[in-house]
């Protein structure tokens, strides 16, 4: 938003951290802590059972250069949660600086969480960053995602240029289990464009299952990912790991598959209500 100060124009920029913590209690998993601050809000709706469900809000309807945003979520032992958003994250032209989202997630012992974010739409010379850092004890689970999409096609939108950087970094027990860092740009729709990168499609999507079950899940994983995509198991700190990367001509057709492989991977906790095709 701009403002104007003693005859000059500034820019107000987002900000908002938000913290959740969970843990058991009577039963089930239940609120423990709940802090916010500035564009950065979370809901949870009524649930009979676990898990916990949580809702992301970033009231800012959209991110540009120099926005920032924190969310931490702490799970307890045994208990279990679900993260969503509650739209689509949009990251607008950035005309200085970046826009930069934090990720800590931390699960106890036996704890579960599952981070299933709606898409990041990135727009024409956006500029975003991304860290997500998950910490595990000793028999945790993570389902974790992150889907991108380049552009509206539908809307006749499309990013050539700009900059992404998405780094992750998962430790179980204290130890690192899974790293990754994606870079693209400035010039994003000729390296899409390229066969050895995506072969002209703007969606895609990185899913990341830790848990013993792993290794069970990867044939009908790789029959829901299909051609445009693949999947890999892991033995890791006594436990499996799955990663699947999919992708997509545009958005709706990249949802298509996440919707029933999410489902698949989420147990009974199944899709977030806020999902849909």
């Amino acid at each position: 938003m701009d403002t104007i100060e003693d005859g000059r124009i500034s820019t107000q920029r987002v900000a908002g951290v938000a913290r959740l913590s969970c843990a058991v209690g009577e039963g089930r998993t239940r609120l423990r802590r709940l802090y916010q601050d500035g564009a950065a809000k979370i809901r949870m709706p009524t649930v009979s059972a676990d898990p916990l469900e949580a809702v992301l809000i970033n009231t800012a309807g959209g991110m540009t250069g120099g926005d920032r945003l924190g969310w931490e979520v702490d799970v307890g032992a045994a208990a279990s949660a679900s993260i969503t958003t509650q739209a689509c994250e949009k990251i607008y032209k950035a005309a200085s600086d970046r826009a930069e989202v934090r990720v800590n997630l931390s699960v106890g012992e036996n704890g579960r969480i599952a981070w299933l974010p709606q898409e990041t739409i990135v727009f024409d010379r956006a500029a975003f960053a991304r860290t997500l850092d998950v910490e595990l004890a000793v028999g945790a689970e993570a389902l974790v995602l992150e889907a991108t999409v380049f552009g509206r096609l539908a809307m006749g939108e499309r990013a050539t240029q700009g900059h992404f950087h998405d780094r992750w970094r998962v430790r179980r027990d204290g130890e690192l289990i899974h790293a990754e860092d994606f870079r693209i740009g400035p010039d994003i729709a000729a390296t899409l464009d390229r066969p050895a990168v995506a072969g002209g499609a703007i969606a895609m999507a990185t899913l990341l299952l830790v848990s013993p079950r792993a290794e069970a899940l990867l044939d009908p994983v790789l029959a829901i990912v299909g051609g445009q995509g693949s999947a890999s198991v892991w033995s890791v700190k006594k436990s499996g790991k799955l990663l699947a990367r999919l992708y997509a001509g545009d958005g709706y057709q990249l949802r298509q598959r996440l919707v029933p492989l999410v489902e698949l991977l989420n147990g009974r906790a199944g899709l977030p209500k806020l999902w849909s095709l």
